[in-house]
């Protein structure tokens, strides 16, 4: 059972992710006039050091931003290599795929998959460039300043926090049946000894303390042209990786128009594909015709208003450049037609089961009305397993998102962006800011955002308690996960019992990290902030 916690009240600045350290790395720069973009680099930067199963320098960032007149969307998500190709994966994997490992949560897992683990699902990294263009776009103070904090922890150790050290033991568990030369360096910094750090166990990474300082000073050029790009192309070269110096080269961040829809005379705005943040669009879209009073039947009606955008975007989000999104799929009439779909019972498409993601989600805001919605991952804890020796960071393992079936337009293949989970939100009313938001989770984003909206709008909570709220996942088919404080009392008995009897399957849910972790702040009438910081993990708020 999650400890519910009070709203933060701030009257000038504000910053709140996973990590109370990465926090408060974004808060002292807001203190020393750094606006909100300044900021969110500063926490993105500590959070790779402080919070590695789930994010690293080697992963892939999205964010938003609103800078006090309009939003702006930045997709820092790599490619992949120019060398790999579907024939390669299937001759790598004896002609059939990897088993399912659920890289969609849905249509992906009925039939072969991406190996989830190794050099075949690497992605370039996004993360260094995105940070370099979030500020030379918005940024005031230097950009090696904003690395201070990351780089002090790394070098000089930290204790490592509670819900951090127990995703951390899961992933150095799981690894333990990976052999290869490419998951050697693994062990040596994230598994020293044999095991991961335990809570309050002081870990340092001197290592990737040296990366940061060469990212800091060279504005990311070492990563992409110079020792760093060199170091990785060497690695994979020798391990039986197929990213090249080439591949790291042609690396270019894309700077978007977020999309959005309306849902109770507001808007809320996400990044287009190659994200998946258009399921949390055309599940609003469509529980904006429909009245949320009675309960059961409101919660009923979320579930399969989900499926519907899951749908939607499994079949058609790939990378944008060479596979675009077919016209109208936010349109009204569209949204229509889903809506009317919808019956008084469960529906029962295709889906696979729930997997851990690694992600961190951030938002900051500052006293002139910048805000900053930021969301970076390796994918699942610790991406790909495969450490750069000598670097002290994991790759990521984004290339899990493509599909083996020939036809898909998200099919595999050289120099494309994958299909993306980690989806970052805002939340507008009649072109003025409310918000930024997020909640990270592999499949549980798109679900989050609907639950956490519904919560606001709805519900009138605030963002704290939207966040407590207790929620729930659409698993497979008609398998429903949910919290257990979703059940307790006769309300809650009630309500399960009217879900099971449309059909839906309700399991409380064993493992709790399946429904996510999420960050939120809203701007007050009076120019300061509220805001709300998960409580079902180690989360952190802060402001002044």
């Amino acid at each position: 059972m999650i400890q519910p916690r009070q709203p933060l009240y701030a009257p000038r600045a504000a910053v709140a992710t996973s990590q109370p350290l990465a926090a408060a790395a974004g808060l002292a720069v807001l203190r020393r006039g750094g606006n909100a973009v300044d900021a969110a680099l500063a926490t993105a930067s500590t959070l790779t050091v402080v919070q590695p199963p789930s994010n690293d320098i080697g992963g892939d960032l999205f964010a938003i931003v609103w800078d006090g007149e309009r939003l702006h969307g930045l997709n820092a998500s790599g490619r992949s290599p120019a060398g790999l190709t579907r024939d390669l994966v299937l001759a790598a994997t004896g002609g059939r795929g990897a088993e399912p490992a659920d890289a969609l949560g849905g249509a992906q897992a009925v039939g072969p998959a991406m190996p989830a683990r190794g050099w075949l699902p690497v992605t370039v990294p996004g993360v260094p460039a995105g940070w370099r263009d979030l500020h030379e776009r918005f940024g005031s103070l230097p950009f090696a300043d904003l690395f201070a904090d990351a780089v002090g922890y790394a070098e000089q150790g930290y204790p490592v926090s509670t819900a951090t050290a127990a995703a951390w033991s899961r992933a150095v568990a799981g690894h333990a049946g990976l052999t290869g030369p490419e998951y050697a360096e693994f062990g040596r910094v994230f598994a020293p000894g044999g095991r991961a750090p335990r809570a309050g166990e002081r870990w340092r990474n001197p290592d990737a303390a040296r990366t940061l300082r060469l990212i800091a000073d060279s504005r990311a050029a070492e990563f992409y042209h110079g020792r760093i790009a060199a170091a990785l192309t060497e690695h994979a070269a020798r391990t039986g990786g197929l990213l090249t110096a080439a591949d790291l080269a042609a690396h270019a961040s894309v700077w978007v128009d977020p999309v959005s829809v309306r849902y109770r005379g507001h808007e809320v705005w996400e990044l287009p594909p190659n994200g998946q943040g258009l399921a949390a669009l055309l599940a609003l879209g469509i529980l904006d015709g429909f009245d949320p009073a009675d309960r059961s039947r409101w919660l009923h009606r979320q579930i399969e208003a989900v499926k519907l955008g899951f749908a939607d975007a499994h079949a058609h989000v790939a990378d944008p450049d060479l596979a675009p999104v077919p016209p109208g799929l936010l349109s009204p009439e569209h949204l229509a037609r889903h809506r009317a779909a919808v019956t008084e019972t469960a529906a029962d498409p295709v889906a696979g089961a729930p997997e851990r993601g690694g992600t961190v989600y951030l938002c900051t805001a500052d006293e002139g009305g910048m805000m900053v919605s930021l969301i970076q991952s390796t994918y699942l804890a610790f991406g790909s397993h495969v450490v750069l020796p000598g670097y002290g960071f994991a790759l990521q393992n984004r290339g899990l998102g493509f599909r083996l079936d020939a036809g898909h337009p998200n099919v595999v293949g050289p120099a494309k962006r994958p299909y993306h989970t980690i989806i970052p939100g805002f939340l507008t009313r009649q072109g003025a800011p409310v918000g930024p938001f997020g909640v990270m989770g592999g499949h549980m984003q798109p679900q989050g955002h609907v639950q956490l909206v519904s919560g606001t709008l709805d519900a009138g909570l605030d963002p704290q308690a939207a966040l407590d709220a207790p929620r729930w996942y659409w698993h497979a088919g008609r398998s429903l996960l949910v919290e257990e404080q979703l059940t307790v009392g006769p309300d809650g008995a009630a309500l399960v019992a009217d879900l099971r009897a449309r059909g839906h399957q309700v399991v409380v849910a064993p493992d709790p990290t399946v429904f996510g972790h999420g960050q939120a702040i809203w701007r007050r009438a009076d120019g300061g902030y509220l805001v709300g910081s998960e409580s079902r993990v180690d989360g952190g708020a802060g402001g002044f």
